[in-house]
């Protein structure tokens, strides 16, 4: 049920304003056309209750490849 998720995911939120803010934001990036919006929303519901919605994960830095120096011609 959509209140077991909701109680899970304010164990990372403590206001339940900022959950409904936050919870709205990622379901409408992560929603996908021809599939229901409420089971985006549970599954970002899901989420929140492993994770914690307000920091972002950190980026994974990728290695730059050296760029050539164009020359004369």
């Amino acid at each position: 049920m959509r209140s077991d998720l909701v109680f899970g995911a304010l164990s990372h939120v403590s206001n339940r304003y900022q959950l409904c803010q936050l919870a709205s934001k990622a379901t409408r990036k992560l929603h996908k056309p021809n599939t229901r919006l409420q089971d985006t929303t549970n599954e970002v519901l899901g989420r929140f209750q492993t994770s914690n919605p307000g920091f972002a994960t950190p980026l994974v830095a990728s290695a730059h490849e050296p760029v050539e120096a164009r020359r004369a011609a």
